[in-house]
């Protein structure tokens, strides 16, 4: 900690520097004030910590508002779903593809300067979408400006928690951090829902203005000890890690709509299909932005071994803790994405909830979420993080089995609420170790470069879920609606006609939106009804079949979490005392220097981003 922070326990006397005064010693009583300050509540530790956690919360409930909104802003800014879709997709491609430079600039600026120009910039950008009179200025606002103030804030969040707080209060500043981004995550349709329907969507970003300058005026107490560095950019490898990711996310995300392989609305230039060689713009991309990626990390081994400064240094990921940690993050950020997206699905599309209604539903993953958060930090004094970490991720794939059976024509409110509260809690106990596990695989000299790293695979995951799912979904739901209408009592030129019609896919909508369609092409009225059940069932059926896509990647995840440590730096070991230091710690004899290691031989991990023990 720096010099600044509370200390855990009081500080030892001069005349004994290296050892502190025997345990059952009195302090003198010139010391006592000092004593009494030390063992006072850390006012200005949690004050940093809330600071942080609020920067957080806003910048996750962004998103998830505007989801569950969308309709409106559709209609108050005169625009389609179509245009409001680019720009949540280009908001997410925009903070994958800068999230490296936002981490550089960190090293580069320091981490507090960094944190509180992000702040300001996305304040700007909240201001400019709360009063934006068309989709283009919205655009400009949310997608393009708070994109770029929140790649500069978020990496900075995990950096400053490092620098701040140490031993238990590190562990449990990281479960606050994860308990802000999953109660904004749950508690976003809920806000958004509620002030949509009672006043208006600009409501939220005006309030997001708010809390960023409540931040920007705490920020002075917040310290930083990474000093500002000289660092030289390498302009081609940000362009080759901002193409790669924003080619791969974009194929991901656009694959409901071009397809996987078999091109189905393919894009057209000049009114030509661009699917080279008979094969989806999806695959290209995804190919193209894999081999970006790679030339990326090649570019950062030969800068390293000519002597230069690398934009990532990418010996970071052989700690296999700190690769484990990373991948695990990004599971979970993609089977939490996936969720809150098949969930307001199922409750607005089939069930015919609104948003409030539907924020409701979501209600107890909020609560056992936080909950879950400060459990799990509590659990880490007595089970490994890779323990808890199992758990959760095993429980996660249980909450989505009990979600899948409550998919029906009607809710199962028992199955549903009781799924949706044990995936709050898996998230939960998630959230409060994998921050900690990796940014204790590295040194507060390389936590910068990690936060990025965290950012980078957290946007990957949520596209990537989001994506992935998606395309299920999509995919089931043409395939079971074109069966279902081939075998259903509808005549033959009706079949045929709806065949052709649905030939480069099926759009999901209300089934009530389907029965209107039927009527407005002159169907009869039961004819009409049949085509609506049908596509019902084949609603419910893809439904169905995204859930299970989402318990197999919270299944996956547990190949992933294998080198999740049982032990992590900072954490309260039996030799602990009771304020959680270790020996060595303040308040300890420090240990004798350990000799100088020789160099390390060429391929191996250097020394200072060596696997901590």
């Amino acid at each position: 900690m720096s010099p600044s922070d509370p200390q855990p326990e009081p500080p030892a006397p001069t005349a004994e520097p290296e050892s502190g005064p025997p345990a059952d010693a009195p302090a003198p009583e010139a010391s006592a004030p000092e004593a009494s300050a030390s063992d006072a509540p850390p006012k200005a530790s949690w004050v940093v910590v809330t600071a942080l956690s609020s920067a957080q919360f806003v910048m996750v409930l962004d998103s998830t508002v505007m989801n569950v909104s969308i309709s409106q802003v559709v209609e108050d800014l005169d625009t389609t779903v179509s245009a409001m879709q680019a720009a949540i997709t280009f908001y997410t491609l925009t903070m994958a593809a800068l999230m490296l430079v936002g981490a550089k600039l960190g090293d580069v600026w320091g981490r507090l300067r960094a944190f509180v120009i992000g702040a300001i910039i996305y304040a700007v950008g909240s201001l400019t979408t709360a009063l934006s009179p068309n989709i283009a200025v919205l655009f400009t606002g949310w997608s393009v400006i708070e994109g770029v103030g929140a790649v500069l804030v978020i990496p900075a969040i995990a950096a400053l928690i490092a620098d701040n707080y140490e031993g238990r209060q590190r562990v449990t500043a990281f479960a606050m951090i994860g308990a802000a981004s999953g109660a904004a995550v749950a508690a976003g349709p809920l806000i958004g829902g509620f002030l949509t329907t009672y006043a208006s969507w600009r409501y939220v970003f005006i309030g997001e203005v708010v809390v960023m300058a409540i931040v920007v005026l705490f920020a002075r107490r917040i310290a930083d000890r990474h000093e500002p560095v000289r660092v030289r950019i390498d302009v081609l490898s940000v362009l080759l890690s901002s193409a790669g990711l924003i080619a791969v996310v974009l194929g991901m995300l656009q694959s409901k709509t071009w397809g996987w392989i078999i091109p189905l609305q393919s894009p057209e230039i000049g009114g030509v299909e661009i699917a080279p060689l008979g094969v989806s713009l999806t695959a290209w991309l995804v190919i193209a932005g894999v081999g970006l990626l790679a030339w990326f990390g090649l570019r950062q081994r030969r800068l390293i071994e000519s002597g230069r400064e690398p934009f990532l240094d990418v010996r970071l990921l052989r700690i296999g803790r700190l690769r484990s940690g990373l991948t695990s993050l990004g599971a979970q950020y993609a089977v939490t994405a996936g969720l809150f997206f098949m969930v307001p699905v199922y409750l607005q599309m089939t069930l015919g909830l609104d948003a409030l209604e539907t924020g409701l539903r979501i209600f107890p993953l909020s609560v056992s979420l936080i909950l879950f958060s400060f459990a799990g930090t509590r659990l880490s004094t007595r089970w490994s993080p890779k323990r808890i970490v199992v758990i959760g991720q095993v429980v996660l794939a249980a909450a989505g089995v009990l979600l899948l059976a409550s998919v029906d024509e009607e809710l199962r409110q028992l199955a549903f609420s009781v799924g949706m509260f044990i995936a709050g809690a898996a998230l939960g106990l998630l959230a409060s170790q994998l921050g900690n596990v990796n940014m204790s695989s590295v040194g507060p000299e390389k936590s910068s470069e990690v936060g990025g790293m965290q950012g980078v695979f957290q946007n990957l995951g949520s596209s990537l879920g989001t994506a992935l799912i998606g395309s299920m979904l999509i995919s089931a739901l043409a395939t079971s609606f074109s069966g279902g209408v081939a075998a259903s009592d509808l005549p033959g030129d009706v079949r045929t006609a709806v065949a052709e019609a649905t030939s480069e896919g099926v759009e999901l909508v209300p089934a009530s939106t389907v029965a209107e369609i039927g009527t407005d092409a002159g169907l009869s009225d039961d004819d009409a009804a049949e085509l609506t059940r049908v596509y019902g069932d084949a609603q419910l059926q893809a439904l169905r079949v995204a859930f299970v896509g989402l318990i197999a990647i919270a299944l996956l995840a547990l190949l992933l979490s294998r080198r999740i440590p049982d032990e992590v730096e900072g954490r309260a070991s039996p030799r602990a005392g009771r304020d959680g230091t270790e020996p060595g710690e303040p308040g300890e004899p420090e240990a004798p220097e350990e000799p100088e290691a020789p160099d390390e031989p060429e391929g191996t991990v250097p020394q200072e981003i060596e696997e901590r023990p």
